[in-house]
């Protein structure tokens, strides 16, 4: 059960745009956003942030997805696996690909571009920060510095969600549940405190 309880949509008549906008683009509204509403600025800020973060820019959307879950895995945010899993999927990533992230060091699912970046992802993610000069010369073999800014920016918003739900132990949807149970549970993936 969640520490704290999420707001109706019917509370938040003034983020109605920004809440369609997230369910066209999910499938659904996350709690953690309905948790946010507490603060309905906060929440408003974070809906640009997050649409600016993973639908704008030049990395694959998919990619993007798959940082996020690395991210989330290497943070230890089972809430988080659970959506970037899903998010991956509707974004195009095969889920075979989605169940092997975890293995994308020996995956053959994946490029060397791939695994550059979702190393990165796994690095920049740990306490503290695990990154050194050497892993931005190996992500520049790959990416421009446009495109490291947009890894490092999902990497981020990731860092503020991990750790949102995570404290919150937001109760996952469960669509996100039957996503994480059908393709990352043989990865090791639980439900945890959500």
């Amino acid at each position: 059960m969640s520490r704290i309880s999420m707001k109706d949509r019917e509370q938040l008549p003034e983020l109605a745009p920004l809440l369609d906008l997230v369910e066209s683009s999910m499938g659904f509204v996350p709690n953690s956003m309905l948790t946010m509403g507490h603060w309905p600025e906060l929440l408003s800020a974070f809906g640009g942030l997050g649409a600016t973060v993973l639908q704008t820019g030049v990395v694959d959307s998919q990619l993007k997805q798959l940082i996020a879950l690395v991210s989330s895995r290497a943070q230890g945010c089972d809430y988080c696996q659970a959506h970037t899993a899903h998010s991956a999927h509707r974004a195009g990533a095969e889920e075979e690909k989605i169940a092997a992230v975890f293995e994308f060091e020996k995956s053959p699912l994946f490029s060397d571009k791939e695994r550059e970046a979702l190393r990165f992802a796994w690095h920049a993610s740990l306490q503290p920060n695990a990154t050194e000069p050497a892993s931005f010369e190996a992500l520049r073999v790959f990416f421009g510095e446009r495109e490291i800014v947009e890894i490092v920016a999902v990497i981020s918003l990731f860092g503020f969600l991990n750790r949102w739900n995570d404290t919150f132990a937001t109760e996952l949807e469960p669509v996100a549940v039957n996503f994480g149970n059908d393709t990352l549970t043989e990865a090791g993936w639980s439900r945890g405190k959500h």
